[in-house]
């Protein structure tokens, strides 16, 4: 037991002793001093007196309650120059630039930044910046806008000598001092180099001019060069062109020119067939029609040697046509046209004789309906005269019959040739009322047997006198009569 009490004293001890070692351990990190104070302490370079130590890079002890540790940063830090100036010409300028800076490496630089700046490390970027404003306006002050703008280098390095000493004081190194831009309100910088910029301008113009000069010389001497290959190359193409065209052309004529000569060879071939058709057809008609009727033998061997010398004319004239179109002609489609052309009157040629035959057989049906129409009259007449014989037989027989017979198939016509002499009468006034309209009535009702009565007398008067037919009386129907006067009373008008 006792073992163990000594064992668990020693653990706990040595856990009390790693815990205040912890505690007492610190370590400075590459980017940071440690500041110990409360004891005594010598620092290479530093005077005496001071009263703390400096650590960088490594660890210490540090007695807890007795010493205190803080942390000085040795991190870079940048502050940006905003700073109004005024040069030796009295011309106001902006200086636009930029500072960066951090803590020297060594002790004394250490010890100087730790002295001012341990508790106020977030300020240290103004104050740099007042420094170097204050310098930059005195170094400003000093130079002229045109050694300022020919020469930032010197600018830069003068301000960076002038603001060494105060940097050092306070433990600090510049490690980069950039001027970016001098602004000019006044617009003095613009107007100086406005000569500049205008000469510069005015060479630039030239050349541009110079090279456009050139530049235009080389395009129109290759725009020659380039119109004469082309006139070259055109002027062979034309030639080549030519003859080709001159080949096709032959060509082209070759097979026309063999057409037309077929043609012709067939047309001159027609012609003697044509001739010797001609010769056969007179010879026949000669042989076999001639004889039984010189008249229309005549008339038929004219015919036939008007159609002869007409299809030799046509024959003859094609030939021609032919003969003159393929000497003329060079291009297949008046070659055609001469084709058609003789199509054509060749359909006209046949379309003539068609013709011709057609007048022929509608003479002929002509003739023959003219001998029907005759006939038919001739029969016609030959059956009235019959009738009329008849006629005159039956009158010679009993005349008051077939009278009163036609009489009776006329009544109609009679009555209503009565009634039409009422037809004109516009207004008629009657002066025994209706006693005097049934009287009128009754006259033209009477009218038909006045008629007979005349007719009867008529007849009675053929038998005493016997009269020859159509000897200046009318006939009707075979039957003779005289005209007689009839008065028709219409009564009086008004």
């Amino acid at each position: 037991m006792i073992v163990g009490v000594v064992a668990g004293a020693a653990v706990a001890a040595v856990l009390v002793l790693i815990g205040l070692f912890k505690m007492m351990w610190r370590v400075a990190e590459p980017n940071e001093a440690l500041i110990i104070s409360g004891s005594r302490h010598r620092t290479e370079g530093v005077e005496e007196g001071m009263g703390f130590r400096i650590v960088t890079g490594r660890g210490t002890l540090v007695l807890p309650g007795v010493q205190a540790v803080r942390k000085l940063s040795l991190d870079l830090n940048e502050t940006e120059l905003h700073v109004d100036c005024v040069t030796q010409q009295g011309i106001p300028l902006k200086v636009r630039g930029v500072v960066i800076f951090k803590v020297g490496d060594d002790y004394v630089s250490v010890a100087n930044a730790a002295r001012r700046f341990l508790d106020q490390q977030k300020l240290m970027s103004e104050r740099v910046h007042n420094v170097f404003a204050g310098h930059l306006r005195s170094i400003v002050g000093g130079l002229t806008v045109e050694d300022m703008i020919r020469d930032r280098e010197k600018l830069t390095g003068q301000t960076r000598a002038a603001c060494g000493t105060e940097m050092e004081k306070l433990g600090l190194i510049v490690d980069s001092l950039q001027i970016h831009e001098i602004e000019d309100p006044t617009g003095y910088i613009q107007n100086l180099a406005m000569p500049h910029a205008a000469a510069v301008q005015r060479d630039a113009r030239i050349a541009q001019a110079e090279a456009n000069r050139l530049a235009t010389e080389a395009e129109q001497q290759s725009y020659a060069r380039m119109a004469e290959a082309t006139r070259d190359s055109e002027i062979l193409q034309a030639g080549y062109q030519a003859e080709r065209d001159k080949a096709a052309a032959k060509a082209r004529q070759a097979g026309p020119l063999a057409d037309a000569a077929a043609r012709q060879e067939v047309v001159v071939q027609e012609t003697r067939v044509a001739e010797l058709e001609a010769d056969r057809r007179e010879q026949q008609l000669q042989a076999d029609v001639r004889k039984p009727a010189d008249a229309k033998a005549y008339e038929k061997r004219t015919l036939a040697e008007a159609e002869r010398d007409a299809r030799i004319s046509a024959a003859q004239a094609k030939a021609k046509e032919t003969e003159l179109a393929a000497a003329a002609e060079a291009t297949r489609v008046k070659t055609a046209a001469g084709a058609e052309a003789e199509a054509t009157k060749s359909r006209g040629a046949a379309t003539a004789s068609a013709t011709r035959a057609t007048g022929e057989a509608e003479a002929a049906a002509a003739q023959a309906k003219g001998l029907a129409e005759a006939e038919a009259a001739r029969a016609k007449g030959l059956a009235e005269a019959e009738a009329i014989k008849a006629r005159a037989a039956a009158l010679a027989e009993n005349q008051e019959a077939v009278v009163a017979q036609q009489l009776a198939e006329k009544w109609p016509e009679i009555v209503r040739a009565g009634a039409d002499a009422f037809g004109n009468v516009d207004n008629m006034v009657l002066l025994n009322g209706a006693d005097g309209m049934g009287e009128l009535f009754a006259k033209a009702l009477t009218m038909g047997g006045t008629g007979l009565g005349l007719a009867r007398q008529l007849l009675s008067a053929m038998d005493h006198k016997n009269p020859e037919p159509g000897a200046g009386s009318p006939s009707v129907n075979g039957v003779t009569a005289t005209r007689v006067p009839v008065e028709v009373d219409k009564g009086e008008d008004n």
